[in-house]
């Protein structure tokens, strides 16, 4: 009889990057011998290749092209966290950044303009891989036809080192929805895993009704969770929500990052939706790194740890390497 695997066992979280971009490392359930061998050689069939640990950070939210008083200082977050990535003393395989990449516009061309000033700044990223997926801001006006020309398919899978990753388009429809046909595409690509797979979905918005009336949710987000349904180790990557926020359904840990533009509120708290407002004196206040440790045990939840971005922090007078020891990470 199979041992089930803890999805929170296959993946902790190694150190921090600007805006709640977690550096998320896998692999913690690897090399502990009996369960462990046997779990990496059923997956190593299912992908082609055996799991082996690894790291990969998340981003989102960048809104490359905003301009506007919740934050003045447009894409500079963005470029530090570039340059902060960069200085990670684990350099991470893979950067998915969960959508609203630029700030849309109907100006003839600007978008585009927009796109490429955000390729630029993230091809400084010296990480093997970058993957996107759009927010509403970068595809729901046209149906997503520009963010495919510049960037590709708007979902995607791929397999690493033995994780199955997902990215799914819950934005291009012009609401907040997956679609039929995508289901359907997800249900094929997932129809040659083991239960026990550990599967990660990145995506813009969360698939689940975390603040319908300010449309913090997916219509069809209770569909995609069915398809996952048969799955142990499911994590579920979001941004959209300017705030960090984890959440837990049936059998998924919902983690959502920090914007690096702006922040908003708790909803809990204030009546409408507004960002916070841009404080000069604190001009990075709810743009912060977050670390998130496993404790070690399997049955254990990781500890996580949100930490604001300062501005000696932001100017690179704390340097990675120091962050994290100091952390014990």
């Amino acid at each position: 009889m199979k041992t089930p695997v803890d999805r929170r066992s296959f993946m902790k979280i190694a150190g921090a990057s600007i805006g709640v971009g977690a550096v998320y490392k896998v692999g913690s359930l690897l090399g502990r011998g009996g369960f462990g061998e046997v779990f990496a050689a059923e997956q190593g069939r299912a992908t082609g290749e055996k799991p082996s640990p690894f790291s990969f950070v998340q981003l989102s939210d960048t809104h490359v092209g905003f301009s506007g008083p919740p934050n003045p200082t447009g894409t500079k977050a963005f470029e530090e966290a570039v340059a902060w990535v960069n200085r990670l003393p684990e350099k991470p395989d893979l950067v998915l950044i969960t959508g609203d990449l630029t700030h849309d516009t109907e100006k003839p061309g600007e978008h585009a303009d927009r796109m490429k000033r955000f390729r630029e700044i993230a091809a400084g990223l010296t990480v093997k891989d970058v993957k996107l997926v759009p927010g509403e801001h970068d595809a729901a006006l046209d149906g997503g036809k520009l963010y495919r020309e510049v960037f590709g398919e708007t979902h995607a899978s791929f397999d690493h080192r033995g994780v199955h990753f997902v990215g799914l388009d819950n934005v291009s429809l012009g609401k907040p929805a997956v679609g039929a046909a995508q289901i359907a595409w997800l249900k094929k690509d997932l129809s040659r895993f083991p239960k026990e797979a550990p599967i990660v979905v990145y995506t813009h918005r969360p698939l689940f009704d975390l603040q319908p009336d300010w449309e913090w949710f997916t219509g069809d987000g209770d569909e995609v969770l069915k398809v996952l349904d048969g799955f142990e180790n499911v994590t579920v990557l979001y941004g959209h929500i300017h705030r960090a926020h984890t959440f837990e359904t049936k059998n998924v840990r919902h983690y959502a990052a920090r914007s690096l533009i702006f922040a908003f509120p708790d909803p809990k708290a204030v009546p409408e939706k507004k960002p916070v407002p841009f404080d000069a004196a604190q001009p990075f206040r709810n743009l912060g790194p977050r670390v998130v440790r496993e404790p070690g045990s399997r049955a254990g939840r990781p500890v996580v740890d949100d930490i604001e971005l300062v501005a000696r922090t932001f100017a690179g007078m704390v340097g990675s390497q120091q962050f994290l020891k100091a952390r014990g990470v």
